[in-house]
């Protein structure tokens, strides 16, 4: 039987696969007998299983043993039977449910016309074993823990150990092999005696059926074994054109194998479908060497990701490019995960069934899960930061970083006041410092964008479009970041401001030996509310692409000199080599933003020290987050969603000095 868990269970186990397996044993009616007219009575065979004996199964990729709780069990209208899961192979349907006593009985009717129905009577006939394995949807499973103790269809169960309380069965297939092999399957042989009751004693009485009385010997003449020759002549010839009818040009094996052993058509029919049906993985068999870890591997190596080596193992990787090499397809990814998911189709003209099977809506019983959501949320979010780290990051080295664990307003408070140290009192009293009223807040928002992979891409096989889809992710969520950052940053007017002593004008505050000295001098005469120094030094010089020349040249060069003839009594020293890191950024001097620049550059504290303007992230994610799903009804495809939860906000303006660099 086959579980699908559409919620995790809870505890312990909550890592387990999404699906359970086993099988039981099938009980097919015999074959209806020939009536005085010669022709079979169309009343449809019946089929039966004890599906289910109550008890706690050991399940292949299952940590834990798994009950179901037969109270909780219900059947879907419209139940169906199949062969090998496979819902074009149609058998008939069920027509019943019994779930008593603590165990499982499902009865049904081998209600279709199919070719396949036919197959399936045929071989039960002709003794063949078939299994069952039945699929049901899974609501509510329920874990418990080691030593605890649970009571389930009438028996008591010790943990650890789950609990599926609520489930739908939707349907049962016929399989020829089942999960568990020491499990056999009781067919009913054609009849040869009948069983009736006694009416006298009520008990079963087994009565053999009388042959007919043979008629009397008929005179052979020469005449009727001429003729009788002749009509079999035309029987055998009428045998084999039908034969070579049915195999056509595609079958020549077959149809040589049935006129030698003398098949009729029917079963010429049977031995063809039973070639030409598309082979599924073996069922319950799993491939277990074709995991989600290689499939995401083998989406980066024919993404050309580089550093793929680290992060993979060297078997995965191995078995990737054994598998697929570097060019795979997505129409290929996605019914690798449909196959592994129990798709029996071969190729991807069914669309829409493949990507059910790829995105697990309808995992079949027996076949292990690939998880194509995780692989494609693992390969986007890779390519994601790629996207990411591609933009523009000076942010990233003049702000303080800030972790909050929700989007409510938060608010930062500098210890000013009495908070220098004080000789201790008589008797070791040490005397008490205070908080100050400084504040300054900020808060974490949503930024995000939908973008979809749509049918074109997947028809087309463009693996590229999980990558390229990421990427453009990414880089929107980089570009969002600087937006929101230097918008806050450059409207500045009322944090760097005379007022507050770190804001400097005219044709002296330029970039140069004497303007970054007169920039150094006003941070460092910076005061607290007491009027005493600070205590912090500048670390940064923050520049607009058109100052990163003098910057960098004031930082790495040991002389300045002046080439010009009035050089009077200038010095060629350099006082400000490696004194302070140069950071660039090409948003300072941007039209767009308010309060830009191509002059203006900046002197900042280091900001692990006295920030000037602080980010805060929801949970400490500085990257954004990618996510995979199907596409809704609306929409052809596969969607993806980034976002990303950040705030920004300015912070101390004492963290640092504005320099105008004009009059």
């Amino acid at each position: 039987m086959k579980v699908t868990r559409n919620q995790p269970a809870a505890g312990p186990d909550s890592n387990a696969p999404r699906e359970l397996t086993f099988t039981s044993d099938i009980a097919l009616e015999a074959a209806a007998p020939v009536g005085q007219d010669g022709q079979v009575p169309r009343t449809p065979r019946k089929f039966s299983m004890e599906a289910y004996g109550g008890g706690q199964l050991q399940l292949a990729g299952w940590r834990f043993p798994v009950v179901v709780d037969l109270d909780g069990l219900s059947i879907r209208n419209g139940a169906k039977a199949y062969l090998e899961h496979d819902r074009s192979a149609r058998v008939g349907h069920l027509d019943g449910v019994n779930a008593e006593g603590g165990k499982l009985r499902v009865t049904g009717v081998v209600s279709s016309t199919t070719p396949t129905a036919r197959e399936v009577m045929a071989d039960a006939d002709n003794g063949y074993p078939w299994q069952a394995s039945i699929g049901a949807g899974v609501q509510q499973v329920e874990f418990v823990g080691e030593g605890k103790t649970v009571t389930v269809n009438g028996r008591e169960f010790t943990g650890p150990i789950n609990v599926a309380r609520r489930s739908s069965l939707s349907e049962v297939s016929f399989v020829g092999n089942g999960a568990d092999d020491q499990t056999s399957a009781s067919i009913a042989a054609k009849a040869a005696k009948e069983k009736t009751v006694d009416t006298a004693t009520n008990e079963k009485v087994e009565t053999t059926v009388a042959a007919a009385e043979p008629a009397p010997e008929k005179t052979i003449t020469a005449a009727d074994q001429v003729a009788d020759l002749r009509a079999q002549a035309a029987a055998e010839q009428e045998r084999i054109a039908a034969v070579r009818k049915a195999c056509g040009d595609n079958h020549p094996d077959i149809a040589a194998q049935a006129i030698r052993e003398g098949w009729d058509k029917t079963r010429t029919e049977l031995e063809v479908l039973r070639a030409e049906r598309p082979k599924a993985p073996a069922a319950h068999i799993p491939d277990h060497s074709l995991t989600s870890r290689v499939l995401e591997a083998a989406c980066m190596l024919s993404g050309k990701f580089e550093g793929v080596e680290k992060l993979f193992d060297e078997p995965t990787l191995e078995a990737a490019d054994k598998r697929f090499g570097s060019d795979l397809g997505l129409q290929e990814l996605l019914l690798e995960a449909a196959w592994a998911n129990g798709y029996t189709g071969r190729t991807f003209r069914d669309s829409r069934e493949v990507m059910r099977a790829a995105f697990g809506r309808d995992i079949q019983a027996g076949f292990s899960t690939v998880d194509i959501d995780g692989i494609l949320s693992n390969v986007a979010n890779k390519f994601l930061l790629l996207g990411f780290f591609s933009v523009e990051r000076t942010w990233r080295n003049i702000c303080a970083i800030r972790n909050v664990r929700d989007f409510k307003t938060v608010t930062s408070y500098r210890l000013v006041g009495a908070d220098q140290y004080q000789p201790i009192g008589r008797g070791g009293t040490i005397k008490s410092g205070t908080l100050g009223n400084e504040t300054y807040t900020n808060k974490a928002d949503t930024m995000a964008l939908l973008l979809s992979i749509d049918r074109r891409d997947i028809i087309n096989d463009d693996l590229g479009a999980i990558t390229t889809v990421p990427r453009k992710l990414g880089r929107g969520s980089g570009l969002a970041i600087n937006d929101v950052f230097w918008n806050i940053f450059l409207n500045n007017a009322a944090f760097f401001a005379a007022g507050n002593s770190n804001y400097l004008t005219g044709a002296a505050t330029a970039l140069s030996i004497d303007g970054l000295t007169g920039a150094e001098t006003t941070f460092n005469n910076q005061v607290d509310a007491e009027g005493k120094p600070i205590g912090i030094a500048p670390a940064i010089v923050l520049v607009p692409t058109a100052l990163n020349a003098i910057a960098t040249q004031l930082f790495k060069s040991a002389e300045i000199r002046d080439n010009t003839t009035n050089k009077g009594s200038y010095g060629t020293t350099n006082p400000h080599q490696g004194k302070y890191q140069v950071q660039s950024s090409r948003y300072l001097a941007n039209a767009k933003f308010t309060g830009n620049s191509a002059a203006a550059w900046y002197l900042l504290a280091d900001p692990a020290d006295l920030p000037v303007i602080e980010v805060a992230f929801l949970n400490g994610q500085e990257a954004p987050t990618i996510e995979t799903a199907e596409a809704d009804f609306t929409v052809l495809g596969i969607q993806m969603r980034g976002y990303h939860d950040f705030g920004v906000n300015l912070q101390d303006p004492r963290g640092g000095v504005k320099s105008k660099g004009t009059a």
